[in-house]
């Protein structure tokens, strides 16, 4: 199969999409709650008096506030028991207050003063007061910038400070139904912008057309847009994340599309890799071991398992045809695949060291990439969730490097 020969305008390919976010629900307020009463649960199991959550992805799981990180404290402070509430700047406060999904009193900073210490003023507030002798536990957001944890600590004495992660990654490593119907769907339509990226192909067409027709295709199936795009052709598809430069394509060219969108902050993130014209043997015989090491990964993800042994599996399979070992080239030189859910990469990870258990409700990406160093690279990744069974696939592995999306099954 001589891929994109006989294929679409970018006109006649956008016209083909419609928009797929019609019954996509977000997170509801129940939800929030729930979230919130599970963290609490953790907390005085663990004996944290209260959590500090910061501006970001963490901040927006809990409260539903969607809010970037900048140099200004914008964040929530959640007590063991009782309820949270914020530190914004004073100018935002009616912006939080628009934001939020959960009521919360919001303390507020004018730009002079320091916000490090209305954080531990709030602290005192809810209860969780400075004790030099037996100093209650805070977990400070891990997302947080070094400057303002060293502008907290500072001013603080009689509180021992931990990474609050130990209360975070419990919460969000396990999805809800909800969360992975929004992943489920934002998942659907990147892989109809990569089916339709497909059908554009021509010779001559440049990495920057491609990309600008995917930011076009993921608007028309309702998202923002892109949240990010690679796209890559011939040597430079053995770059992981790409070169600083252009390139145009050219007939037995390896394509590489790495792309993905948002849906109410849940995230997308496919790769597609496949020949524009006729596949060498060389480039076929490459693509199958990707696939087979692709498929490997994810018959090893099993309920309990290790993280870790999921990588390995993938790198067992690479070995035996001969590539790598470990990071070497030609072969994998990075982890299998990562968590995902609000950000596009999150833990856990499935590479060697992360001995997390695999349970009900993770999400990952599998994509034990091949690269050949001044010839080509192939990613296959696709996502997969954890059930109490086993793994299932969020979408469903290309079919082969002459049918990449199944179309001729």
């Amino acid at each position: 199969m001589a891929l994109g020969v006989g294929g679409s305008t970018p006109e006649q390919a956008l016209a083909r999409l419609a928009n797929m976010t019609a019954r996509a629900e977000p997170i509801g307020l129940g939800e929030y709650q729930a979230r919130i009463a599970k963290a609490q649960a953790l907390m005085c199991e663990r004996g944290i008096a209260a959590i500090y959550l910061n501006a970001g992805s963490n901040l927006r799981y809990f409260t539903g506030v969607k809010w970037s990180p900048s140099e200004r404290m914008v964040g929530a402070i959640l007590p063991a028991k009782g309820a949270l509430a914020y530190i914004a700047p004073a100018f935002e406060e009616d912006t939080i207050r628009d934001f939020r999904e959960v009521e919360g009193v919001i303390h507020s900073w004018q730009e002079h003063e320091s916000p490090y210490r209305l954080l531990l003023d709030i602290l005192q507030g809810l209860g969780v007061e400075a004790d030099p002798v037996a100093p209650p536990v805070v977990g400070l957001c891990p997302s947080m910038a070094f400057f303002m944890f060293d502008g907290i600590r500072r001013l603080a004495q009689g509180y021992d400070f931990i990474d609050a992660a130990a209360v975070i990654d419990p919460c969000r490593f396990h999805k809800s139904a909800t969360e992975l119907a929004l992943m489920q769907q934002a998942k659907d339509m990147t892989l109809e912008v990569h089916k339709a990226a497909a059908s554009i192909l021509r010779e001559g067409i440049s990495t920057l057309e491609v990309a600008e027709f995917i930011h076009q295709a993921h608007r028309k199936v309702g998202a923002p847009g892109s949240t990010f795009c690679i796209v890559l052709f011939g040597e430079a598809s053995a770059f992981p994340h790409g070169v600083k430069h252009a390139q145009v394509l050219k007939d037995g060219d390896m394509v590489l599309i790495d792309t993905g969108c948002q849906l109410h902050g849940y995230q997308s993130d496919i790769t597609r890799s496949y020949v524009f014209g006729t596949p060498s043997e060389r480039q076929r015989a490459f693509w199958n071991t990707e696939k087979a090491a692709q498929q490997a990964a994810f018959e090893a993800a099993r309920p309990g398992a290790p993280c870790q042994v999921v990588d390995a599996a993938a790198r067992r399979c690479l070995e035996a045809a001969g590539l790598g070992p470990d990071y070497q080239l030609p072969g994998l030189p990075h982890r299998t695949g990562h968590g995902i859910g609000l950000d596009i990469h999150e833990g856990p990870y499935l590479v060697r060291g992360d001995g997390t258990p695999l349970a009900e409700g993770m999400c990952f990406s599998n994509e034990p990439m091949i690269c050949v160093p001044g010839e080509f690279g192939i990613r296959l990744e696709d996502h997969f969730y954890m059930t109490a069974e086993g793994p299932r696939w969020f979408t469903q592995p290309s079919h082969s490097i002459d049918d990449p999306f199944g179309l001729n099954v």
